[in-house]
């Protein structure tokens, strides 16, 4: 229903913006006056007087609809099964019908289920039918509306320039609105951890097992939420990325920048930057099934004991797979230092060595900053390759060659599987989500000051 409702909408904008550039065309032949604005202008105006409050009107409709058609379903089920259920159980109850009704069925349902769930497509058809049909008729009186409007006087342009000018405050606001909202569930949920595990424990707690039991028939320990290992671990795996690419790509990029041909040069750093295109998963597998048992054989022949799961081998792929962050980043701020920079460097005497150290590095030091933040933000939140090569154990530890685990693979662990988030060990993910959100804000705001700082001296 929604690829019908898609094609004929963009029939209909289509129509209002051919009938807009039409209606212009006649009006100016008519009246002998010249047009105001092209005629394109008329044909987008009327275009966007069509598209916008349908695209509303749909956004608004699929919100609401599976809200109100679950209440309606809810309600017609005989109240002595949903009298004594809770807001979980009720949501589970939910689950259940739509599984139904989309044909998952798994046992034999009950007859109110089956019910339920036939009143649920019955309710999804309508709701569809009417969303399609009062999407085309609102399409239809907003075309009829604008191209009214238009005349050989009427001001086109600036109502599309209006329309835009709304679009891209529109997307503004979405966006500080959605991270609001992140912040605020973030902050919301860890609350709630924190009103059942101590501040000082998470933070100062050296003992990370928060296997608990989360129903009454399960059989767990009591948990430990010190978070310290957990962090420890996450800092050890990012220190070895970035051992590992910062010297890679800041050199590569002074290379490439400075030293390579021009031919080299858009030869190698397309294949470069090729890396970060790369699936993180396949740099998972990557770590695991080659980088590990290198490293262990390795360490064996060397009568050093290191764990199948090292924070070496995960940081050293992780490394690998940010250097074309700090490589592009790098070599776009160190090509776009002035020439006149560096022949003033050269007047006075300087050596190649000297002028990059001395003059391009700091001058291009805000574009390598920025670079590296972002290599480190991304080596703080990467999942996939921590979650295949780094270990399931928090051990507080500095050797490279034990087993740590880190935040990000924390909380997939923990939001694993069907879980309620009200016991310690659900919301744990949300407490740690959290510390990491602040870790990368942090860096946002180191990295700004030492951006502005050295902005100022070459400016």
């Amino acid at each position: 229903m929604l690829t019908t409702l898609f094609i004929c909408l963009t029939a209909v904008v289509a129509a209002g913006y051919l009938f807009g550039k039409s209606k212009a065309r006649h009006a100016a032949k008519v009246s002998g006056e010249r047009l105001h604005s092209l005629p394109g202008y008329h044909g987008a105006y009327v275009a966007f007087w069509v598209g916008l409050p349908c695209f509303v009107l749909v956004l608004a409709w699929l919100l609401l609809q599976d809200t109100i058609v679950e209440q309606i379903v809810i309600a017609a089920i005989p109240a002595d099964v949903t009298a004594d259920l809770s807001a979980s159980r009720i949501d589970l109850l939910i689950s259940e019908i739509k599984s139904v009704a989309a044909g998952r069925i798994f046992g034999e349902p009950e007859p109110y289920v089956r019910d339920a769930a036939q009143h649920y497509n019955s309710l999804k058809v309508v709701a569809d039918q009417a969303m399609f049909v009062a999407t085309l008729a609102l399409g239809i009186i907003c075309l009829v509306f604008a191209r009214r409007q238009i005349a050989a006087h009427f001001r086109a342009r600036q109502g599309v320039g209006r329309f835009l000018d709304g679009l891209m405050i529109l997307c503004s606001v979405i966006a500080i609105v959605t991270t609001l909202g992140i912040v605020a569930s973030l902050l919301f949920e860890a609350i709630r951890f924190f009103e059942k595990v101590p501040p000082a424990e998470f933070f100062f707690g050296l003992s990370w097992e928060p296997q608990i039991a989360l129903r009454p028939d399960q059989v767990a320990g009591t948990g430990a939420f010190g978070a310290v290992p957990v962090f420890a671990g996450t800092l050890l795996i990012a220190l070895i990325a970035m051992l590992v690419a910062i010297p890679i790509g800041l050199y590569s990029a002074i290379y490439l920048t400075e030293y390579a041909g021009e031919r080299f040069r858009t030869t190698v750093k397309p294949v470069l930057e090729m890396l970060a295109g790369v699936p993180t998963v396949v740099y998972g597998f990557f770590a695991v099934l080659t980088v590990a048992p290198a490293l262990r054989a390795a360490g064996t022949s060397f009568g050093l004991d290191i764990a199948p799961n090292s924070a070496l081998a995960a940081g050293a792929v992780m490394g690998i797979m940010i250097i074309p962050f700090i490589s592009s980043l790098s070599d776009d701020a160190i090509a776009a230092v002035p020439r006149a920079m560096r022949d003033g460097s050269y007047a006075m005497g300087a050596t190649k060595a000297e002028t990059i150290t001395r003059v391009l590095l700091p001058a291009a030091l805000p574009g390598i900053v920025g670079g590296i933040l972002l290599a480190v933000s991304r080596a703080i939140g990467e999942t996939m390759i921590v979650v295949m090569a780094a270990g399931l154990i928090a051990k507080l530890t500095a050797n490279p060659l034990d087993a740590v685990t880190t935040v990000t693979v924390q909380i997939v662990t923990l939001l694993i599987g069907d879980t309620e988030f009200d016991n310690p060990k659900t919301l744990a993910a949300f407490a740690l989500g959290l510390v990491l959100f602040v870790a990368t804000l942090l860096l946002n705001i180191v990295a700004l000051r030492v951006v502005q700082k050295y902005r100022e001296r070459y400016e």
